[in-house]
């Protein structure tokens, strides 16, 4: 084992040594036989009257596991699309090997695609809690022996991961279901954004661009927050080995689909597997860290990661990923952090490549619990396939050689030789940054600041020529108390424009940039936000600003008795309290916690204050 994987990992027991061992104890609480045995006549026949026959003599006593499917389908989501017809599906399998299922809730999925930049997405991080508490409401029943959890992206997963955690003595499997196709490639698209964003193109042909590259049910293929969920999931031993990056409605996605649903009808036999809440502990979340720094994945999970890890009982920090990230090599150019999308990945040897890379050079722990029976993470080197009539089975990725050195790399050829993250820290609060599509030259800006409350004043100021300088862009009043800590990613084409006339430019923001972020140097999730008094809400046009991405720092060069003599303006308006379902999510904003401890509304022991 790596030594500071293995220091990490026994610091990260050591703090949570109180908050976990009280998580566990509640677990061994609920663990038994479900309650449904327990419950009066009444609310069992509440239970399955409008299940089939057969089904409701299996419910009737201890004869038939019961499994609980949480299901995040919509049919505007192209990502969560083919869930319609899982369900119906599950059942089926689930009946082959003894079991009944049931659609115990559904969960919300809004699509930060559709949101971006509008009010929408000032809902967005909280939608995560909503899911969350959904997932809850779901399993409150309490009739179930083992759960399917069906989503895949930005905030679906992390949502459905803290509330099942909270069931965490129940078997639980995460369902995947897959990116869309290739289409328009990620390059092309972000060629066409910066000429829309420079007036040589018009609507029509960024529609035209944005419309081939998002075109048919599945996952976006960029490696966002969504894919990125997915190799968290593949990585913690929550998927079967190889699952993340199937297409949808294919034959082998159907055999996954069915291998879970099968699989979690065993892990409800007495001693057959092993809950949820035993599979997630310190080794499992510090893989997931592992799995974020080798891939480049996305820095909503510098808030999601704490944020699941704490409904767990587990207390991680930002110095966590950066003590990591220190030692942990980057194994994967997938877009934004290279051209080649998720399927190139997936066909290049994908997550049973980069996990024997890991595993080989001890920067996993391989002695976890998984949702399969036996064997720690060493079956997750292996790739499913269809083999004619003996239907799924899994075949032994390769040691040595990538399937495309282009997109995935050996550990003794790393695209880099630390991970893409960095945590920053100076007199302008504590934040990270993700490097990874960050060219080196750019990775040190010291310039002065343009500072302003909306991502629509930049733009403004973008149009009027006025960013055309040496600039750190300052957008303030973006954190969750604030907002509901928005993506910036309108901020992307015209900053990466004024990067390209050869300018010295950044950005730093308390609000986020996420997965999509890409060449320009952005400082984010900066805490304490401006609203709660960050030190953001002292800057001034002009004041020059350093940040050093290979430093880990983030500071106003500025007169030291000057910075401590300023406050913080008013915001220039307080149009985030209104509109758009905002007026729903005034108790969050007001009882959400700071950015490293999750920017969480839940206060489990030990995530951290309520405030920062």
């Amino acid at each position: 084992m790596n030594d500071t994987v293995a220091r990490v990992t026994e610091r990260i027991a050591e703090r949570s040594r109180d908050s976990r061992a009280a998580y566990l104890s509640r677990l061994d609480t609920a663990s038994g036989k479900p309650r449904r045995q327990k419950l009066g006549c009444a609310n069992l026949a509440h239970a399955f009257a409008a299940c089939p026959a057969d089904d409701k003599a299996g419910l009737r006593g201890d004869v038939k596991p019961s499994i609980g499917i949480v299901t995040a389908f919509n049919d505007m989501l192209s990502a969560h699309q083919p869930y319609e017809r899982y369900p119906a599906f599950i059942k089926e399998s689930v009946r082959a090997v003894g079991g009944v299922a049931q659609v115990a809730g559904g969960v919300p999925a809004m699509c930060d695609g559709v949101t971006q930049g509008y009010e929408g997405m000032e809902l967005s991080l909280f939608s995560r809690d909503v899911i969350a508490l959904a997932t809850g409401v779901a399993l409150s029943h309490a009739t179930f022996d083992g759960v399917l959890c069906l989503g895949i992206c930005d905030k679906i997963v992390p949502g459905l991961m803290i509330g099942a955690l909270t069931f965490g003595h129940l078997p639980t499997i995460f369902v995947p279901a897959g990116p869309m196709p290739s289409g328009l490639s990620n390059a092309d698209k972000a060629k066409a954004r910066q000429l829309y964003a420079q007036g040589k193109v018009g609507r029509e042909e960024l529609l035209e661009a944005e419309s081939q590259s998002y075109h048919a049910p599945g996952t976006c293929t960029f490696y966002g927050t969504a894919n990125t969920n997915q190799m968290l999931m593949e990585i913690m031993g929550l998927h079967l080995p190889g699952a993340s990056f199937v297409n949808p409605n294919t034959p082998l996605r159907e055999a996954l689909t069915d291998a879970a649903a099968r699989r979690v009808v065993a892990m409800t036999a007495p001693n057959g597997g092993i809950p949820i809440g035993r599979i997630v502990d310190e080794r499992a979340m510090v893989n997931g860290i592992v799995g974020l720094l080798a891939t480049g994945g996305s820095t909503n999970h510098t808030l999601h990661i704490p944020a699941i890890a704490a409904a767990a009982g587990i207390q991680l920090s930002w110095q966590d990923f950066s003590d990591l990230s220190a030692a942990v090599p980057l194994l994967a150019r997938v877009y934004p952090n290279g051209s080649a999308d998720v399927n190139r990945f997936h066909q290049a040897g994908g997550m049973p490549f980069v996990i024997g890379q890991l595993l080989d050079a001890g920067l996993l722990h391989a002695d976890v619990a998984t949702v399969l029976e036996e064997g720690g993470l060493e079956p997750y080197r292996s790739m499913p396939e269809l083999a004619g009539e003996s239907g799924l089975t899994w075949r032994a990725s390769a040691t040595d050689q990538s399937g495309d050195p282009s997109v995935v790399a050996t550990i003794a050829t790393p695209f880099a030789a630390e991970g893409g993250l960095r945590v920053l820290d100076g007199n302008l609060g504590r934040g990270v940054i993700k490097i990874s599509a960050v060219k080196p030259e750019h990775r040190l800006v010291e310039a002065p600041a343009r500072v302003f409350d909306t991502q629509e004043a930049v733009q403004v100021a973008f149009r009027a020529g006025e960013l055309d300088r040496d600039v750190v862009v300052v957008v303030r009043y973006q954190g969750p108390g604030a907002n509901g800590m928005p993506e910036l990613h309108k901020l992307t084409p015209p900053l990466g424009v004024v990067q390209d006339k050869g300018f010295k430019v950044a950005l730093v923001t308390d609000g986020r940039m996420s997965g999509a972020s890409g060449k320009v140097p952005a400082a984010i999730h900066v805490t304490p936000e401006v609203k709660s008094g960050g030190p953001l809400g002292r800057l001034r046009d002009g004041d020059l600003i350093r940040l050093d991405a290979e430093a880990g720092t983030l500071e106003a060069l500025v007169d030291a008795a000057e910075w401590e003599s300023r406050g913080a303006p008013p915001p220039a308006s307080e149009d985030a309290e209104h509109g758009c379902g905002r007026e729903l999510f005034g108790l969050f904003r007001g009882a959400v916690s700071g950015a490293e401890a999750g920017a969480s509304v839940f206060q489990f022991p030990g995530q951290g204050p309520g405030k920062a």
